[in-house]
């Protein structure tokens, strides 16, 4: 996956400016791929270039004026060719389970804090991600229904944000009793059924 590709997913649902779709970012996509503003700026100025994306100029009073950008019929078929195409599995790149693989030679203490340091991290994003789900449910069903697949890109940021949340809270404890674990890891369990369709 590129960035051009989170930007055409945001204008085919939306047309926006470019500080737009830095605020969809945040509030969205950004919970699972990463932009910075700047690198928003610089990718719309290449899909236009491609012929991919256009803009109207708006202008305003008090403000400067703003370019609203939406999504034309070749960036459509450029973002349908993209969704046909299948992604590998992400690679797990992870430096804090790499330093608890070699937590032997760390001192304890340093290590439990910088765990307790994540732990904390994880749960205000655990927090942050519950209230989205609330915002989510609080809506009539056409807004549930226009939402659902964003919604389900939060439920599995919950679940990961959960699992993340619950080995944190067992290795620190591990680590200060010194214990080793007494069983394996449970399996994931039945799985839901979606309850409307």
């Amino acid at each position: 996956m590129s960035l051009r590709h989170s930007i055409l997913v945001l204008l085919d649902r939306e047309p926006g400016s470019g500080y737009d779709l830095v605020q969809r970012f945040r509030s969205g996509i950004g919970n699972f791929w990463s932009a910075t503003h700047q690198q928003v700026y610089q990718e719309l100025k290449r899909l236009h270039r491609e012929k991919l994306v256009e803009f109207e100029v708006e202008t305003q009073a008090e403000r400067p004026d703003r370019k609203v950008y939406r999504i034309t019929r070749a960036g459509q078929r450029a973002l349908k060719d993209w969704l046909r195409t299948p992604v590998r599995p992400p690679r797990l790149r992870d430096s804090l389970l790499v330093k608890v693989f070699g937590g032997h030679a760390a001192d304890p203490a340093a290590l439990a804090a910088e765990l307790g340091q994540h732990l904390d991290h994880y749960r205000r994003k655990l927090e942050e991600y519950r209230a989205l789900e609330q915002s989510y449910f609080s809506q009539h069903e056409t807004g549930r229904r226009r939402y659902r697949l964003p919604y389900l890109t939060l439920r599995r940021g919950i679940r990961y944000l959960q699992g993340t949340i619950d080995w944190l809270e067992e290795t620190c404890a591990l680590i200060e009793s010194g214990a080793l674990p007494d069983k394996p890891v449970p399996s994931s369990g039945t799985r839901t059924k979606a309850a409307k369709r």
